[in-house]
């Protein structure tokens, strides 16, 4: 298997060089939109560009308000502030996900609650969701949720997007809603993914996207708050660029806010980059069709979107037999020059997070044990390939 598909890569991309995970692709209007930031001087927070990406995410998601930030740390971080998430508060979100979603719950100074992922989509788990708060939560007597035995507030449930593949929103909607603790969705990874139809991030009062450089598109580093009430976005706004009241030259500032706002040469790469969206998806899409096609038939399960969605296909994956065959595919394929990655390492193995509320992990474990992410670039893919 693993010199078949060493092969079956190559071929793909056409190349015996080496292929990495997941690497930028600009052959559009980088350039010139980056160099006409240098020319104008407006290279910071301040600058045309800054405004347009925003507008350009809002037309594609249908968010009402979408907010540029520093990266996509920040904007989860943001978007935790603005749902209310305070020092000493529970969020629930799922073990099997990256770092950058705790560590925004760690610098609010709340503590994650880990929930198993479901089997459909690598994202929380509605279902486990719903049994772990049945277990250890009440409603108080001003309709929010506590843990039974710290008394801490469930402020939050932060789902992620696993891989640009959506979670099922419809029901983490309805088990947020009977319980009240608000949705804020981890979107980082899911630029191009839709639930029934509606962007993913902005079914949560907030979202956030991510745009490193190693996502779909990139701005070098970047993030951006999509947010469902128009008010609670200029508040966003205001409160991710220092909470400056604006004035002709007087520097006042009426809140404790973020310097959190995404520079003008960062943004102008995120337009030029948002041209061609339409274009890498469709290649990703393209590239997943092959990968699917050359795993049919073996023991190894490709990873599809679920039926209910429509997923970017960030990052192709596969689930290996057993964690022996996962160590041999990866050892092998980067021995060769083809980049391959374990999905993450779950959070309650850290050592900051070792003592984290959880419920049972079983599917997480399942899938930690077993995924692989495969070379996922945006390219013209060879129709012929084998």
């Amino acid at each position: 298997m693993q010199k078949k598909l060493v092969k079956f890569v190559r071929e793909l991309y056409q190349t015996e060089k080496f292929i990495p995970l997941h690497a930028p692709t600009f052959g559009g209007n980088e350039r010139k939109y980056v160099n006409d930031t240098l020319d104008s001087t407006f290279v910071s927070s301040v600058g045309k560009y800054v405004d347009q990406f925003e507008h350009h995410i809002e037309a594609y998601t249908g968010t009402s308000k979408a907010v540029a930030t520093v990266n996509g740390t920040a904007a989860l971080q943001t978007a935790l502030y603005m749902a209310g998430v305070k020092s000493g508060d529970l969020v629930i979100t799922q073990a099997l996900t990256f770092v950058a979603t705790c560590n925004a719950l760690y610098h609010m100074g709340a503590e994650p609650v880990f929930v198993d992922v479901s089997s459909i989509s690598m994202g929380l788990c509605p279902r486990a969701l719903d049994i772990y708060l049945e277990e250890n939560a009440f409603v108080n007597n001003d309709g929010i949720s506590q843990h039974k035995v710290t008394q801490q507030v469930f402020r939050a449930v932060v789902p992620m997007h696993t891989f640009g593949h959506p979670v099922e929103l419809d029901e983490l909607v309805a088990v947020c809603a009977k319980w009240n603790i608000l949705l804020v969705e981890d979107a980082a990874e899911s630029l191009g993914s839709f639930y029934k139809g509606q962007h993913t991030g902005t079914f949560g009062a907030f979202g956030a996207i991510s745009f490193n450089g190693n996502k779909v598109i990139t701005t070098g580093g970047g993030g951006m708050v999509l947010c469902k009430i128009y008010d609670d976005g200029m508040r966003t706004k205001h409160i991710t660029t220092t909470a400056k009241v604006p004035h002709p030259y007087e520097f006042f500032h009426d809140e404790a806010g973020f310097n959190f706002r995404l520079p003008n040469l960062n943004a102008a790469l995120g337009c030029a980059q948002m041209e061609v969206l339409p274009m890498f998806l469709s290649q990703k899409r393209a590239l997943a069709t092959h990968y699917k096609t050359f795993f049919e038939n073996s023991d190894f399960q490709f990873v599809e979107e679920p039926e209910y969605g429509h997923s970017n296909y960030w990052l192709n994956s596969v689930i290996c037999p057993d964690e022996a065959s996962r160590e041999t595919l990866i050892k092998e394929t980067n021995a060769n020059g083809v980049m391959t990655r374990p999905i993450w390492k779950m959070m309650h193995r850290l050592p900051m997070f070792e003592k984290a509320f959880r419920g049972s992990l079983k599917n997480s474990e399942f899938i930690e044990a077993r995924l692989v992410n495969l070379p996922s670039s945006p390219i013209g893919v060879d129709k012929n390939a084998t």
